[in-house]
C-alpha cells in the first residue's frame, strides 16, 4: 500500500444503507476531540525498554487499554452519538460488537441520555457482557461472530428506526478513533513508527489519516491475527472481501469484513499490513503484564507482538497502540499458560517408565534436582504399545526458559527415563 501524503483525498464514500459520503480530515478529528473533551481521558505513554533492543531505539506503548470503558471505542461511539440530529436521538441507537465497541456505545448512550441496544455474539466473554449491561444498555446475544451479531443489529434498526451505529465504518467514528493520532503527536513529537491493530480497520484508518496528513514520513503499519486477517484481500481486490471463517483468541479484532470507508483510507494512507499468531500474541500479552505491568486483552496486544514477530523497516522512535484491556479473566489465565507454553517456560513431558512402587517419587525427585517446578501430573496406563509393567507419566511443569527445558530433558534422558513427547 502506498501512502498518499497530500491530504487532500481523505473524502470517502460509505458503504451500501450507510450514511451519506462525509469528508475526514485532520479539521474533523480536531473537532471530535474538542467533543470528547472532558468524556475521554488523553491516555498516558508508557516506556517499553524492553522493547527497546528490538528495534534498535526508543518504544513507547499508548496505553488506549487504560482508557473509558476499558478501550479506544468509546471515542468513536461517542462523536458519532453525539452528532445525531435530536429526532434521531429519540428513536435510540443499535449496535453490534464483541464487548469493547459495545461497552463504548453503552456509555455514551448513557451521557447523552439515548436508549442502546447492543447485539453481541453468543460466545462474547460474559465480563464485556455485564459490564455493557451495567452500563444501561439492552443486550442482546445473537450469532456467533461480531458479522452475525451485526447482521442482527441492521435488522433490528430496520425493523423500529433504531440509528445503527456501525463499530467502524462511518466517517464519525473513524474520526473519533483518529483522536488516538493527534495525542501521539504530541506526546512523541519524533515519533517516526506507529503500530497499531486492526480488525474492521476504524483505529488505523483514522490513526494513519491524521499522521500522513500532518507528518507523511510516519510509517504506519497495521496488526491483525493470521487467523482474522481480512485486510490483505480486500486491498488487493480494491473493496471488502469477507472471510469464510475467523480463528483467534483476539476476540476484539476478529472481524471477517472489514468497511467500504475503512478499506478505502487503510489503501490510501497505511504503508503495509502484517500479521500475527496466537503464540505471538500470548507472549507479547505476558511480557505485557511481566514487563509493562500492563493488564492487555489479545486484541490490544497484537501491535507488540509484531515488534516481538521482528518486524521490520523500523525506524524508531516507535509507538505501538494498546487498543484495549477487557480481557476475560478466564482466558487471560489461558492466555498466560499459552504464552508460558510458547516461551519455553511452560512444559509437559511424557515419560515412559517402569510401574513400581517408588518410581514416582525418583522421578519427581530428578525433576526438583534441576529446578522444575512440577504443577500436574498425569498417569497414563492404556495405551496399547506399553508393556504390562510400563506407564507414560505426563508431568507439567514451569521452567525458566528453553534453555532450561533443554537441560530437564537431558538430565531425565542422562537417567535412563524415556521421554516419549514433549509439547512446549
Amino acid at each position: 500500500m502506498n501512502s498518499d501524503s497530500t491530504g487532500q483525498d481523505a473524502a470517502a464514500g460509505l458503504g451500501a444503507g450507510s450514511v451519506p459520503a462525509v469528508p475526514i480530515t485532520v479539521a474533523t478529528v480536531r473537532q471530535a476531540r474538542d467533543e470528547l473533551r472532558g468524556v475521554i481521558r488523553e491516555t498516558p505513554m508508557s516506556g517499553a525498554r524492553w522493547l527497546a533492543d528490538r528495534v534498535g531505539g526508543p518504544v513507547w506503548l499508548k496505553c488506549e487499554n487504560l482508557q473509558r470503558a476499558g478501550s479506544f471505542k468509546i471515542r468513536g461511539a461517542y462523536t458519532r452519538m453525539a452528532r445525531l440530529p435530536p429526532g434521531d436521538r429519540v428513536r435510540g441507537v443499535v449496535a453490534a460488537s464483541a464487548g469493547n465497541h459495545a461497552q463504548g456505545v453503552a456509555v455514551a448512550a448513557q451521557l447523552l441520555g439515548i436508549t442502546a441496544t447492543v447485539f453481541m455474539p453468543e460466545g462474547a466473554p460474559l465480563p464485556k457482557v455485564s459490564a455493557t449491561r451495567a452500563y444501561g444498555a439492552d443486550v442482546r446475544l445473537a450469532g456467533s461472530s461480531v458479522d452475525e451479531a451485526l447482521g442482527h443489529a441492521v435488522a433490528f434498526a430496520e425493523a423500529t428506526g433504531a440509528v445503527l451505529i456501525h463499530p467502524f465504518d462511518h466517517a464519525d467514528i473513524v474520526a473519533g478513533q483518529g483522536t488516538v493520532g493527534l495525542e501521539i503527536l504530541e506526546q512523541c513529537p519524533d515519533v517516526r513508527t506507529v503500530v497499531v491493530a486492526a480488525g474492521g480497520g476504524g483505529l488505523l484508518a483514522g490513526i494513519a489519516l491524521v499522521l500522513k496528513q500532518l507528518r507523511p514520513e510516519i510509517r504506519v503499519v497495521g496488526v491483525q491475527a493470521a487467523g482474522a486477517a481480512a485486510l490483505p484481500a480486500s486491498l488487493a481486490a480494491g473493496h471488502p472481501v469477507p472471510l469464510s471463517t475467523t480463528t483467534t483468541m483476539a476476540d476484539g479484532i476478529a472481524v471477517g469484513r472489514p468497511g467500504e470507508l475503512t478499506v478505502e483510507l487503510v489503501r490510501r494512507y497505511v504503508d503495509e499490513i502484517t500479521t500475527v499468531s496466537e503464540e505471538q500474541i500470548s507472549q507479547a500479552l505476558l511480557l505485557c503484564l511481566e514487563r509493562a505491568k500492563l493488564v492487555v486483552e489479545p486484541a490490544g496486544v497484537v501491535s507488540v507482538a509484531a515488534l516481538l514477530a521482528g518486524l521490520g523497516g523500523l525506524q524508531p522512535p516507535v509507538v505501538a497502540v494498546l487498543s484495549g484491556g477487557n480481557v476475560d479473566p478466564l482466558l487471560l489465565l489461558r492466555v498466560i499458560r499459552h504464552g508460558m507454553a510458547a516461551a519455553g517456560r511452560y512444559v509437559s513431558l511424557a515419560v515412559r517408565m517402569a510401574d513400581r512402587p517408588g518410581s514416582l517419587a525418583r522421578l519427581l525427585a530428578e525433576l526438583g534436582d534441576v529446578g522444575a517446578n512440577v504443577v500436574e501430573v498425569e498417569h497414563r496406563r492404556t495405551d496399547p504399545l506399553l508393556a504390562i509393567d510400563e506407564v507414560d507419566v505426563v508431568v507439567a511443569m514451569e521452567t525458566r526458559g528453553p534453555e532450561h527445558c533443554d537441560a530437564v530433558v537431558a538430565r531425565l534422558r542422562e537417567r535412563g527415563y524415556a521421554v516419549r513427547d514433549r509439547a512446549d
